[in-house]
């Protein structure tokens, strides 16, 4: 009888150990759940994609198809200035872009010995405008084009930054009409404070 009881209690002790056992790891997760906690909440937030901070340079690409017209007066041999106004749509693309769709209109003057000066506008769909300065070679297929951003209206207000392109004439007519297209333009714009308020109420 002593015996069966002595094994009784062996056993007894024997699961009491290996439960024991068994919920120490339990007790260690319990342990370092709080701290896993903490330290996943010490991570830095990270920004949500498309939407970057204040102050951060917005990079982008695109294509503008323009048509419209040129005025131009012959000088003296293989010399030649023009004046031109293109419109056309203009197609950006990046993930902190400036915008998707725009209407960009070009007015300016061009001489084959100077150069070309003129200015640009942008304008979406909401109607917010971007304004830019047109600067670079007389303008002809393979002419290299520098815009220098302005400002803005709406969203854009305060807009800074440049871009650039190569110009491509596709049609040229004896009565001035032309059309082409920009061919590799790319750019960064930084938007001012304003623009940034504007952008987060209403660029959903």
């Amino acid at each position: 009888m002593k015996k069966s009881r002595m094994f009784s209690s062996g056993r007894d002790a024997e699961v009491h150990s290996r439960a024991i056992s068994m919920a120490s790891p339990s007790r260690r997760w319990l342990v370092l759940v709080p701290l896993l906690f903490a330290a996943a909440c010490g991570h830095p937030t990270v920004s949500s994609r498309g939407i970057p901070p204040t102050g951060e340079w917005r990079v982008f690409e695109g294509t503008w198809s323009a048509s419209g017209t040129r005025q131009t007066l012959n000088l003296e041999t293989n010399h030649r200035a023009s004046i031109f106004d293109l419109t056309g749509s203009l197609l950006l693309i990046g993930d902190q872009g400036l915008g998707v769709g725009f209407q960009a209109q070009a007015m300016g003057f061009t001489d084959s010995l100077a150069g070309m000066q003129g200015r640009c506008v942008w304008t979406d769909e909401r109607g917010d405008k971007v304004y830019s300065e047109l600067k670079g070679e007389f303008v002809e297929t393979g002419s290299h084009i520098v815009g220098t951003f302005l400002g803005g209206t709406g969203r854009y207000a305060g807009v800074t930054g440049e871009y650039s392109f190569q110009w491509k004439f596709i049609v040229e007519s004896g009565d001035g009409t032309v059309s082409g297209r920009a061919v590799d333009l790319k750019g960064r714009a930084l938007l001012g404070p304003t623009a940034e308020a504007h952008s987060g109420k209403g660029g959903k």
